[in-house]
């Protein structure tokens, strides 16, 4: 039997603001002595209250108008209640009915947009660490027995979480939407987006239907907390292969929550997956409703820079560039902008957008090691034509058609592709670079 596979996207995004989401502790946590950036609130201390980051809701806000969302004027955050160690308080501040942003959508090269449910604010949890045995030298008593240490450094951080339709259907479209919201989170200067520390993590829900059925599964398995691109790749085409594999058996699979293993490339049973109302979810109610005027969402609306997709359209226009050239040179905002320093200063010596993009593309040139303008001098050095004395060029040409008998047959054969070889091993003769179409006319002549 044929399945169509469903899945859909909860992403994760931590916020590189200065300070957590409801407290002025420190938000730099990584690499930090643990819990030594936290407060009453981020302890979740009795009588502790949560004072909202205004930077962290205006990020936010602009994260979901980058991704086309509705701002509704009118927004709160909610308590969504769980017991797990890694929460102090027993519940976690984040949103549910009224999210910031939502009905928003990112639209994949072959066209295909992707819907972008909503994009709210929460707070990150803290963080465990599990032990086995006498492994952690760190720990002065010594033990045979497991344990799980928790440092409370990331509790607090804000933390975006972005909900996608379950509009994918394979692992490879997931993928590129992943990187062009982390392309995109990056741009605004919001976020690293750096997976290796956490500060983007993912989440996809997987299920499967019959081919000819119109509506979703009713299941779906949500794989927590993978972080990188490749592991949830896999996560998705292991998922779907288990799925098969229940599903030919005339069962179902059981709806629950289960972790990525990297080193086998598989998923395990974490927990039965939770509902909406198995947390609970009521107003907070330490913190007012929020309220916005229109100015204000234009306001944040005009801080929002030139985006990729947008810059990749102006740089086809602009530099006449392919598209594939100009989607290596928008991957970030710091090689975009290079890039038209180096315009700017090539213009001066006659140095076309399309030679610097060759040269920036093929040599994979460090741009934190060479300026705009030494690129710009290497590049006039590099395209610098020597004039050739026509009796040496001459001589040079007799040299290569006399080493290469057989091309010269091919191409008086009627294989005029043949002459590109010709000109490559003429200029090879030459420590200078000199005119390949000088080289051509001459060739052409006496192969006739």
């Amino acid at each position: 039997m044929k399945y169509k596979t469903v899945i859909g996207l909860e992403v994760h995004v931590e916020l590189k603001t200065n300070s957590k989401m409801f407290c002025a502790c420190s938000a730099e946590y990584f690499g930090q002595k643990p819990n030594t950036h936290t407060c009453p609130v981020c302890l979740g201390l009795p009588g502790a209250l949560p004072v909202p980051n205004k930077k962290a809701i205006e990020w936010c806000v602009m994260i979901g108008l980058a991704l086309n969302c509705k701002i509704p004027l009118f927004s709160k955050f909610d308590r969504k209640n769980y017991f797990y160690p890694d929460l102090a308080k027993g519940y976690q501040i984040s949103q549910y009915d009224k999210p910031f942003c939502q009905n928003g959508w990112i639209e994949l090269q072959n066209g295909k947009r992707i819907g972008i449910t909503r994009v709210h604010m929460e707070e990150d949890t803290a963080k465990l660490t599990h032990q086995f045995g006498t492994q952690n030298s760190n720990v002065k008593t010594q033990t045979n027995e497991n344990y799980s240490l928790i440092d409370f450094n990331r509790s607090g951080v804000p933390l975006v979480e972005i909900v996608t339709e379950p509009d994918f259907e394979t692992a490879e479209e997931v993928k590129e939407y992943l990187q062009k919201l982390q392309q995109i989170v990056r741009y605004l200067n919001v976020s690293n987006a750096d997976m290796e520390k956490g500060g983007m993590r993912l989440e996809p829900n997987i299920s499967l239907k019959k081919e000819n059925e119109t509506e979703l599964p009713k299941y779906k398995v949500e794989v927590k907390n993978i972080n990188s691109f490749g592991f949830v790749t896999k996560a998705i085409n292991y998922e779907i292969k288990r799925q098969m594999e229940i599903l030919e058996k005339g069962k179902t699979p059981v709806q629950e929550t289960r972790g990525f293993v990297e080193k086998t490339s598989s998923t395990v049973t974490q927990r039965v997956k939770e509902e909406a109302s198995d947390y609970r979810y009521f107003p907070e109610p330490d913190i007012p409703p929020l309220r916005w005027i229109k100015e204000q969402i234009s306001d944040l609306k005009s801080r929002i820079p030139e985006l990729p997709d947008q810059k990749i359209l102006r740089f086809k226009k602009d530099y006449t560039l392919s598209k594939y050239d100009s989607e290596l040179l928008t991957k970030s905002v710091e090689l975009s902008d290079y890039f038209e320093e180096a315009v700017k200063a090539g213009e001066k010596v006659n140095i076309t957008p399309k030679q610097i993009a060759n040269y920036i593309i093929n040599k994979k040139i460090n741009i934190d090691d060479v300026l705009p303008a030494k690129l710009i001098e290497e590049v006039v050095r590099i395209n610098k034509k020597t004039d050739v004395d026509a009796d040496e060029l001459n001589q040079m040409i007799e040299k290569v058609l006399k080493e290469n008998p057989n091309a010269v047959s091919d191409y008086k054969k009627g294989k005029e592709t043949v002459i590109m070889f010709f000109v490559g091993q003429v200029m090879r003769q030459f420590k200078e670079k000199v005119d390949a179409e000088r080289i051509k006319a001459v060739l052409t002549a006496k192969l006739k």
